[in-house]
């Protein structure tokens, strides 16, 4: 039966666990579900630990590592076009449905899960408005505070305040937030600054830093599928990876084609989310030679990638946060539409010398195997970006549950 705002059961924050939800909409690859994973297995690390509920947007989010305490809803999912439209991915052409379907759902979870934190990641009224609903359910009720967290770059700063505005997305942050998390650096770039957002969202958006995704490396699983990818082969290898894979085919054509250096072999993981067609295309690429393996999906590659003597891969947030945690040297290949976020960013690090980057209409077989075969770059990014995300989210959401709810008070008091 479904929940409605009015059916909600009465408030228990008498209770000594702490209850959190953490959503994410995933139109396009894993990034926001892996932010969120890193996300909750830092919360489970806050004494008591609190029970986390994470709702997600892609079937695949059930391949996953969950953290002891931490279950998974997943919804039917959106599939996002090269031009940014939405549609389903797999339950017909009929948009608004789906929408309902998933507005529905996530109102009655979060609601029958009464929360005392939610974060939303990236969207602040849900994709395609789905969580207008329960925002004004939660506002009614005034009992879960919420906090919006946003990836270091969303896109150029004249489209950035377009598109809020149009979505009304300052107005939803003024009426529904208590405060915005933003998972960068401002010494690297600052969101609220290059995009004029400090005077609309009125003090709300507070730095924390990049995630440190090194944490991984402990996971149980993580050193045994890189052993089961790598089996007895000794030789070093340039791991290339395209995200969920959707729009990764041309970078994999390239690295399959690619001149490797000496001794070196390539492994190439496509994603689960790239067209049957499209990967079966590459697949002879990959058996014509004894120097590469393809890979269709790997659920924890970060072993993997910390192996790695280099890697290949495009530059969605998820993905920078890796390379720059584990130091590999890495050429990004970044998305240049719907969005210029994976550009913007690509193009900063490489300026500091963080990364190499290559402009997707300069990609080649050729351009790939000279970066490859050339001279390592030095440099360590964990010492020059705050990467202490996960404690500083820790000490704020610890700082919320502590507090009564008044929404606004804890950013404009700190």
């Amino acid at each position: 039966m479904f929940v409605s705002a009015g059916s909600r059961p009465h408030s228990q924050r008498a209770r000594h666990i702490s209850r959190i939800v953490l959503y994410s909409h995933d139109t396009l690859g894993y990034g926001h579900l892996r932010r969120n994973l890193l996300i909750a297995s830092a919360l489970r690390g806050l004494d008591p630990a609190p029970d986390i509920l994470m709702i997600a947007g892609m079937r695949e989010a059930g391949a996953f590592e969950l953290p002891p305490g931490v279950d998974l809803m997943t919804l039917p999912a959106y599939e996002k076009g090269s031009d940014g439209s939405y549609r389903p991915r797999d339950l017909g052409g009929d948009l608004p449905a789906l929408v309902r379907v998933r507005a529905q759902a996530i109102q009655a979870a979060v609601l029958a899960f009464d929360p005392d934190l939610m974060i939303v990641d990236n969207v602040p009224r849900g994709a395609q408005t789905e969580l207008d609903p329960l925002l004004e359910a939660l506002k009614r009720f005034r009992s879960t505070r919420l906090v919006l967290g946003l990836r270091d770059v969303i896109d150029r700063p004249e489209i950035v305040r377009r598109q809020w505005q149009e979505q009304r997305n300052f107005e939803a942050i003024r009426d529904f937030y208590d405060d915005i998390w933003i998972y960068g650096d401002p010494s690297f770039y600052d969101l609220l600054k290059d995009c004029r957002l400090e005077a609309p969202l009125a003090g709300r958006g507070r730095f924390v830093g990049y995630l440190d995704h090194r944490t991984r490396l402990a996971l149980p699983g993580a050193a045994q599928i890189r052993d089961a990818v790598l089996g007895n082969d000794p030789r070093p290898y340039i791991l290339c990876a395209v995200g969920g894979g959707r729009d990764g085919a041309a970078l994999c054509e390239a690295f399959l084609r690619a001149e490797l250096p000496e001794g070196h072999r390539g492994i190439l993981v496509t994603g689960s989310q790239m067209p049957g067609l499209l990967r079966d295309n590459l697949r002879p690429w990959a058996e014509a030679r004894e120097d590469m393996m393809l890979l269709d999906f790997v659920a924890e590659p970060i072993a993997l990638m910390a192996g790695a003597a280099r890697i290949v891969a495009m530059g969605g947030y998820n993905t920078i946060c890796e390379v720059l945690s584990l130091g590999v040297p890495s050429l990004i290949v970044p998305r240049v539409t719907p969005r210029a976020e994976q550009l913007l960013r690509a193009e900063l690090l490489e300026e500091r010398g963080l990364i190499a980057m290559l402009r997707p209409e300069n990609l080649s077989a050729e351009a790939l195997g000279e970066w490859m075969r050339a001279a390592p770059p030095g440099g360590c990014a964990r010492l020059m970006l705050d990467m202490g995300a996960q404690g500083n989210i820790c000490a704020l959401a610890e700082q919320m549950l502590a507090q009564p709810h008044a929404p606004g008070a804890l950013c404009a008091a700190s």
